[in-house]
């Protein structure tokens, strides 16, 4: 069997609908006799409620009902929203308060949902959430990303959640002990929110005995479990959908309170209910992401190689743990602390504390934007204090292409790699030889121009393994059933393109379902990068049993064999019969053969995929005003073999753009009694096209060994070099005006003051 569908060109399938108004968004399909919901949430970081009068507010046209914490413990639903612990290296798992699903007795965050009103309109609910009289009494507000302050929760003691650790923490002792170099670097790394096109929503539908639970997310599955967690139902109670999502990126793949609200609520009415945020509502509510502060040392021989390097860090959970809040900045961070980088030693030492703001989970790239950022910051510095080239000193500690397999530091055993092959062809794309005279460019005109480099790893999460499964409908039409969820990225176009090429199938005739739990019984999701590469592998495997079995039953059909299939095509030496897929599957129904028509398969990936390379920039800064203006930005990646390319570089430019927005503009921000301070997009700064030049993209692929296609995801890829290539490039800029530290973001305001500083 050939496998055709390899660096797929065309256009994506599904934008014909997206671009016509015909996506299926779920504000745009609620049902006509929908009630809709809408949240009291917390006015005050901090504080004991003393009083939560709803009684008015039942009363105002079409209210429906109101419910409170106390109505959800009435109605048997007294379980915590979904929040993994890690283990501690004091001892135990790290700590686990509850997250009520509305505020009971204490208010911790601005924006925690504290009261669900549900009328027939919308307008209605709104009108009655005024009515709802909520006094309260302010506690201390804890915002510092460091032990002690007000205690958030018992469990907690000086708000420390989590202490952990990994590596060799003796053995990296004695390398700096020995180290002929130390460079030492403390970067902040700001709160970004996602801000998805479309904000969270959800519809949830009581018909006496089960559950429909419709949302926006990234997976159907856990979501399901949840809800009959909490809700005390059977598994098979609970149907759980998922239709058109506009935008992700981690975000949408967390169970929130509001979702077991709202299914609650439309049980104990037996009716439809619905709940559409608002986009101030989402920058209040939807996880933070990032948040962090670490201190990073790196140690160096006489030779200029890294002998040891060690990580400090602080992450901000906010008031609880959300579905993975623990994992970021801690496991999922190790997975690249080390970059790409030939470090015989190392050790990560993470504390996660709560604060009275907001959950902080996932956001694109979830813990490798943040390691990559802190180490190729690090290692900038270090050239610039060797007196060393940022490219040659990168090249000197890169881990060869004859050294892969590699294990690094932290147990991670990396495939395959050619850094220095890719950095060179960066070095060459970006005319690196050419930037001292673009430099005296912008000097003749007043600006000042700064080259920013950046080399990444990633890794890819999620679920390892993966189903698909292939069914012939007596329509004459094929059916995927993908267990991956598409939030923007084209998975449509991919997973039915890919099926035809191995099939030899009309493209025209596949359809995908995906995002329901009554058809497909089990999926890992979006996230992490992993759908196209475990999505086709499944694949792959399902039309190779697929194939077999169809062979099989043509030999005592027709009577010879072997039957071969080449080019979408079944044939026999010896036999002018030749059938398509198509036909194979008409016969196989006329002979009452109907094992045939579905043919569904599991797989597991024989390892992780590590998608790498080298990101270059070039920014110039006008010392007038502090603004920064991206002029180039250029992408050397090696995500193995591409499937499909075009989506590939789209991955990329969208990944690069909200990677500017976290460098340059993005950042949620709070006063000192925790009240959010950029709860619109008057105030939180959203990147806009004008902002970008045209964004260079080169694949070289390296095929990784992890998944029989040789395939590497892509699709954080962007967001997790931009950070230190944007960085890198601005403290370049201002490096001759004697700054010597950036941080994000790189606001005019922030770059002026640090350009007048000087002058003091």
């Amino acid at each position: 069997m050939q496998a055709f569908g390899k660096s797929q060109g065309g256009t994506r399938r599904e934008d014909i609908r997206f671009l016509t108004g015909k996506g299926q968004y779920l504000a745009d399909i609620l049902p006509a006799d929908s009630l809709h919901g809408v949240f009291l949430r917390a006015p005050a970081a901090h504080a004991r409620i003393t009083t939560l009068d709803v009684s008015a507010a039942r009363d105002m046209p079409g209210v429906c009902a109101i419910w409170t914490a106390r109505d959800l413990d009435a109605a048997g639903i007294t379980g915590s929203v979904l929040g993994v612990s890690l283990p501690d290296r004091r001892g135990g798992k790290g700590a686990a308060p509850k997250r009520p699903i509305l505020a009971d007795g204490i208010m911790r965050h601005i924006g925690e949902p504290v009261a669900l009103v549900v009328a027939q309109t919308q307008a209605q609910a709104m009108d009655a959430i005024e009515a709802i009289e909520l006094d309260f009494e302010e506690l201390p507000v804890t915002l510092a990303l460091e032990p002690g302050g007000p205690t958030l929760h018992p469990e907690a003691p000086d708000n420390v959640a989590l202490d952990w650790d990994l590596g060799d923490e003796a053995a990296t002792q004695a390398a700096f002990e020995n180290a002929a170099h130390i460079t030492r670097l403390t970067v902040r790394q700001n709160r970004v929110t996602a801000a998805s096109l479309e904000p969270r929503a959800a519809l949830a539908e009581w018909d006496g005995t089960r559950l429909h639970f419709a949302f926006n997310g990234q997976g159907v599955w856990t979501m399901k479990r949840e809800l009959a967690k909490t809700l005390n139902l059977d598994p098979e109670q609970v149907h759980v959908t998922t239709p058109d999502v506009g935008g992700g990126f981690g975000m949408k793949v967390m169970v929130y309170p509001e979702h077991l609200a709202l299914a609650g609520v439309a049980r104990a009415l037996g009716c439809a209910v619905s709940w559409v945020a608002e986009r101030g509502e989402s920058i209040a509510s939807d996880n933070g992401a990032r948040d962090l502060t670490s201190t990073a040392e790196m140690a160096f021989d006489a030779d200029h190689r890294i002998i040891g390097y060690r990580v400090e860090s602080r992450f901000n959970l906010g008031a609880y743990n959300s579905q993975f809040g623990q994992n970021i900045q801690t496991a999922l961070f190790s997975k690249v602390f080390t970059g790409v980088y030939d470090i015989p030693t190392a050790h990560l030492h993470v504390q996660g504390i709560y604060t009275n703001t907001t959950p902080v989970d996932a956001y694109r790239g979830a813990g490798r934007p943040e390691a990559i950022t802190l180490i190729e910051r690090t290692i900038d510095m270090a050239a610039r204090e060797l007196g060393l080239s940022p490219f040659d000193l990168r090249a000197r500690n890169f881990i060869r292409a004859d050294s892969f397999p590699y294990q690094t530091p932290a147990g991670e055993t990396y495939d395959v790699g050619d850094f220095t092959r890719l950095l060179n062809r960066a070095k060459e794309l970006g005319d690196v030889a050419g930037f001292p005279a673009r430099k005296a460019e912008s000097a003749a005109r007043g600006k000042l121009r700064g080259l920013g480099l950046s080399y990444y790893i990633e890794a890819i999460l999620g679920d390892d393994t993966e189903g698909a499964t292939v069914e012939f409908t007596p329509e004459g039409r094929v059916k995927l059933y993908v267990g991956t969820q598409s939030n923007g990225q084209g998975h449509e176009t991919v997973y039915a393109r890919y099926l035809a090429g191995l099939t030899g199938l009309d493209e025209g005739l596949i359809d995908i379902a995906q995002g329901d739990s009554d058809l497909i019984a089990k999926g890992g999701g979006t996230g992490g990068s992993r759908s196209v590469t475990v999505q086709t592998t499944a694949t792959h495997g399902t039309v190779e049993q697929m194939v077999e079995a169809f062979s099989q039953f043509l030999e005592e059909e027709i009577g010879a064999g072997p039957v071969n299939f080449d080019d979408g095509i079944f044939s026999t030496p010896g036999s002018n019969q030749r059938l398509t897929l198509i036909e194979a599957a008409d016969l196989a129904r006329k002979r009452g053969a109907t094992e045939l028509l579905r043919h569904e398969r599991r797989v597991k990936l024989a390892g992780r995929s590590y998608p790498n390379g080298a990101h270059l920039c070039e920014v110039e800064i006008d010392p007038e005003t502090g603004a920064l203006r991206l002029d180039r930005f250029l992408a050397v990646d090696d995500f193995g073999n591409l499937m499909n390319p075009a989506l590939a570089q789209g991955q990329v430019h969208g990944g690069v753009a909200q990677g500017y927005g976290q460098a340059v503009l993005e950042e949620v921000v709070f006063d000192d009694q925790g009240q959010l301070q950029s709860g619109s997009f008057m105030d939180y700064a959203m990147p806009r096209a004008k902002d970008f030049p045209m964004i260079s993209f080169e694949s070289v692929p390296i095929p990784s060994t992890g998944n029989p296609l040789g395939i590497k995801g892509c699709g954080e890829a962007g967001t997790v070099g931009a950070l230190a290539a944007l960085s890198n490039a601005a403290l370049d800029a201002l490096w001759d005006s004697g700054v010597r530290s950036v941080e994000m973001p790189l606001t005019p305001q922030r770059v002026w003051s640090w350009l007048h500083q000087q002058d003091k």
